[in-house]
């Protein structure tokens, strides 16, 4: 070997050397950037079972609970009062007389209407530990807005439960009947991710009452390694934002794939600029959205969103069964997120969510795998010749089974698609889309009704806004005098 050939060897030698040391510090920053925009450590040493529909969930969960020795934390936006509720508040009793500690958080939106004060009391006489988010209260008129939007399960500390699920019969469907479950996913955790699941609990249980004991809550260090699975738990508060930040860096991330399952999808023009602009350098982004809705009205609302997605090349789909509830996200064959989180701004800056980030290429060619069978039972919607939606196979006419929360999240969803159209109207900070001239001409109509309404009626709308500035003019009095009393407490002290 001559002095160039030494030299031309050395030289590569030391280029891989570089390019390998570069990678290295590029992952060391990306891991970096991650754990910022979520607010959530990589956590090493964990099994995790992706788990699908409540075929797979509900018997995993209730297996868990059979199980318990110590604690169960359960944590729910919505439980029926119906079988599959009661189902589980028996369980949940069960447990409680034989001395295994029980709390249980639910939401009071969530479960309005959907569960009486008659089934709560019987999980409290059974032992259960039962507190509800965020009622109505006096001293904050508008701070029931902010929800409890989770759905996690934890027992012992030794096994985790994150979904989308909440707990009633529609995720169940009807057996030898027409109705079909509703599509959803879960994942099933053991090893030290465990302990991140719990306190993620003990946050919001600490905001309604007393804390949960610090020697009742395992650290990570105290679990047991359960796989070689490395995932972060990202439980958001409101305002917050933290999936937000992770959504948008995964978008931006992305090179080749990113395969988007949500429920109530109103993305904030931020995040779909993201999507837009991943799609335009190539990388192939789809979304699966519901077909299924019992407010006929509110589906031009969800489809005016399509149209600047599908113009910068991004893939939309319509589940063709009877409700799809799950909220993923899988990009690159390497990174996944399956939790509670919908991609809308309730869920990003309102809600309480807790969502699990797994960094696996195992999981994700699993998550891959499904998402590949969902899109065999939804519809593409395209652009066609006149530059106008629609759906090759056309919609789905399956029956929806609904309690009414679906109906309110597509509504959330509508207004803020309008808020965000009509606001972009008027400080001209962002260029509105062709589509929204129909939201805008719809948005005038309803504001000259009223104008009218007001210039004949006033008293149509003097009444509302009277009782709201009541609401508020007391509810301001009642804290003021909340702090006054706390102050001269302080001072006696």
């Amino acid at each position: 070997m001559d002095a160039g050939d030494q030299e031309d060897r050395g030289v590569s030698i030391h280029g891989d050397v570089c390019g390998q040391d570069i990678l290295a510090r590029l992952d060391e920053r990306a891991d970096q950037a991650f754990s910022r925009a979520a607010g959530a450590p990589l956590i090493d040493g964990n099994r995790v079972r992706l788990l699908k529909d409540a075929g797979e969930n509900y018997p995993a969960w209730l297996d868990a609970i059979g199980a318990a020795e110590q604690h169960i934390h359960f944590e729910s936006y919505i439980i029926y009062e119906d079988d599959t509720g009661r189902r589980f508040a028996d369980a949940l009793i069960a447990k409680a007389r034989e001395g295994v500690r029980v709390r249980l958080i639910h939401d009071w939106v969530g479960g309005l209407g959907k569960a009486s004060g008659r089934f709560w009391n019987g999980l409290r006489a059974g032992g259960v530990e039962v507190r509800c988010y965020n009622p109505p209260r006096l001293g904050s008129p508008f701070g029931w807005l902010s929800r409890d939007h989770r759905k996690m399960l934890a027992v012992d500390g030794k096994m985790g439960f994150v979904s989308g699920l909440c707990v009633g019969r529609m995720w169940e469907g009807v057996p030898g009947g027409d109705i079909e479950p509703w599509r959803d996913t879960g994942v099933e955790v053991s090893g030290p991710a465990v302990a991140h699941i719990e306190r993620a609990f003990a946050e919001v249980w600490a905001m309604m009452g007393e804390a949960i004991p610090e020697h009742e809550l395992p650290g990570a260090d105290e679990i047991d390694r359960a796989g070689d699975m490395r995932l972060r738990v990202v439980a958001g508060v409101p305002a917050m934002a933290s999936v937000l930040r992770l959504d948008q860096l995964v978008a931006t991330l992305a090179r080749e794939r990113l395969w988007l399952t949500d429920a109530y999808y109103a993305g904030l023009s931020t995040y779909v600029q993201a999507l837009k602009a991943a799609a335009r350098d190539g990388v192939d982004v789809r979304l699966i959205v519901p077909n299924a809705t019992d407010i006929l009205l509110l589906r031009p609302l969800s489809r005016a969103g399509y149209r600047p997605l599908l113009e910068a090349g991004v893939r939309v789909f319509e589940w063709k069964g009877t409700m799809l509830h799950a909220k993923t996200a899988v990009a690159d064959g390497s990174w996944s997120r399956v939790g509670s989180t919908n991609l809308n701004i309730a869920s990003w800056f309102g809600n309480c969510e807790l969502d699990l980030v797994v960094e696996d290429a195992s999981f994700a060619g699993e998550m891959e795998e499904m998402y590949l069978q969902d899109l065999s039972n939804a519809t593409e919607i395209v652009l066609d010749v006149r530059q106008k939606l629609r759906a090759p196979r056309g919609p789905s006419r399956r029956p929806v089974t609904s309690g009414g929360r679906g109906s309110l999240g597509r509504a959330v969803a509508g207004a803020v698609r309008i808020s965000n159209a009509v606001g972009a109207a008027f400080t001209d900070r962002r260029v509105l889309e062709p589509v929204e001239a129909r939201l805008m001409a719809g948005a005038g109509i309803i504001f000259a009704v009223l104008a009218v309404i007001l210039g004949f009626f006033p008293r149509v709308l003097a009444y509302p806004l009277m009782v709201v500035c009541a609401w508020l003019a007391v509810g301001l009095i009642y804290r003021s005098w909340r702090l006054y009393r706390e102050g001269r407490r302080k001072r006696r002290y």
